[in-house]
């Protein structure tokens, strides 16, 4: 565009973006979307690899959830929490439904970090303790509590944060914080190092281990067979909550309702938001197990929101659950992540130097990016910015100019369009990955 638009200058004007300083943006200003596509207000297109921020799961604007809210807005907009009501009771009851073990009661938030804030105020008061533990390659929301017990780097400029958590080394063979050589040493090793925090720390002091599925922006990071029953079994041995997060792996991500359901694992706690309704009206939660939920019978939880179980969410996630059960989309995702996306992002990484590892489950997958093979070393630095990240800025460019928006994080590249996306649609944006890897290998050094 030659002349930038009104919404552009508004927002350019008012409007301040998160995790940004605010004069390097020069945002799209998108128009619309459908399906796994979305447009800007100059005319360009883009198949969305990312799912806007990984949450888009059962693509924009689906019929199904729209006319569910529009319905939902006409009978009634909001109503106080402490009110039960038909769709907030429904989407309890349907929750549940799908969770493992017993966890059988809801508590409804705005989004994820405000279920990651109150997960972890659930395990203090119900086990008299203080300390969480969590993982270094983790994120769980930006609050005060959440980004305390976020492991990467966006929590530095918080700091100092919410007292009481500790973080630990999770498992991640690729780059090993135990020196392991197979996913057997690293799951036992992992869970040998988690084991010996908790005795270090003390296990009378530590409430919870908060810990995502499948970490999700640090690396898509897809624990080896055994590591969450070990957990649960530490938790288990010293009286500790385990709360999973599942705001970014779950309804359908990785191919079942919530990760953890592939490896038959039942937490205390399950966190979720994101793909609970895809962002169409913003909520998340906390499935609570029984025993839990009886700690607050007859005391009160110390804790609430206004907008708790918002009827238009409600009834957003309502729809989209149905429509899940409807048109299989779960069952989908397992289609993709076995016949489409696993396969073809092995075979890129075959021609593709800078491709060090592919790893996923589900329509949830990582590239890794290096300059060496051989040694590992990442395309960028960890935490790069500046000139030190021109290679990922580059592939990033390379990708929007082919019409294929993904999602970037330090030197991985994320396969993570929903999970209705087309094979079709997906094969096509694996293509222009292709492509757009040549300038990742330009860099690459053995």
């Amino acid at each position: 565009m030659t002349d930038k638009s009104q919404a552009y200058l508004d927002d350019r004007a008012h409007v301040f973006h998160s995790w940004s300083a605010q004069k390097a943006l020069d945002p799209m200003v998108v128009v619309g979307a459908e399906g796994s596509r979305f447009w800007t207000d100059d005319g360009r297109r883009f198949l969305d690899f990312s799912s806007q921020m990984v949450n888009v799961n059962i693509g924009h604007q689906h019929p199904k959830v729209v006319a569910a809210i529009k319905e939902q807005a006409d009978v009634l907009c909001t109503i106080a929490p402490g009110h039960a009501n038909d769709k907030r009771g429904e989407l309890a009851r349907m929750l549940a439904g799908i969770a493992p073990g017993d966890l059988d009661m809801v508590f409804f938030t705005n989004g994820g970090a405000e279920a990651t804030e109150n997960a972890a105020r659930m395990a203090r008061v119900h086990t008299q303790r203080q300390k969480v533990l969590t993982a270094y390659r983790s994120y769980h929301g930006g609050t005060t509590g959440a980004i305390t017990m976020t492991g990467e780097p966006r929590r530095w400029g918080s700091e100092p944060g919410v007292p009481g958590v500790v973080h630990f080394w999770g498992p991640y063979l690729y780059r090993s914080a135990f020196h392991a050589k197979t996913e057997a040493e690293e799951c036992e090793r992992a869970l040998r190092h988690l084991e010996d925090t908790v005795v270090v720390e003390g296990p009378g002091t530590i409430a919870a281990i908060l810990l995502e599925s499948v970490v999700g922006t640090n690396g898509i990071l897809v624990p080896p067979d055994g590591y969450l029953a070990g957990v649960r079994e530490i938790c288990d041995r010293y009286g500790i909550v385990m709360i999973a997060d599942e705001v970014m792996s779950g309804f359908g991500r990785c191919g079942a309702w919530f990760a953890i359901d592939r490896w038959d694992v039942a937490p205390d706690l399950i966190c979720f938001a994101k793909g609970v309704n895809s962002g169409y009206v913003p909520l998340g939660g906390v499935i609570i197990s029984q025993r839990i939920a009886d700690t607050f019978a007859t005391v009160p939880y110390p804790g609430g929101l206004t907008y708790s179980g918002h009827p238009l969410a409600c009834a957003a996630s309502v729809a989209s659950m149905k429509a899940f059960e409807e048109e299989g989309i779960n069952e989908h995702g397992l289609m993709l992540e076995c016949d489409v996306i696993g396969p073809a992002l092995h075979d890129l990484a075959e021609r593709h130097p800078s491709v060090g590892e592919v790893r996923g489950l589900g329509v949830f997958w990582a590239l890794e990016l290096v300059k060496d093979r051989r040694t590992r070393e990442p395309l960028v630095p960890f935490n790069a910015s500046g000139p030190d990240a021109a290679p990922m800025k580059e592939l990033m460019g390379a990708c929007a100019s082919r019409g294929l928006w993904p999602f970037t994080h330090f030197n991985r590249l994320h396969v993570v369009p929903p999970v209705t996306i087309t094979a079709d649609d997906a094969r096509e944006g694996i293509a222009i990955l292709d492509e757009a890897l040549k300038v990742a290998d330009a860099h690459c050094t053995g």
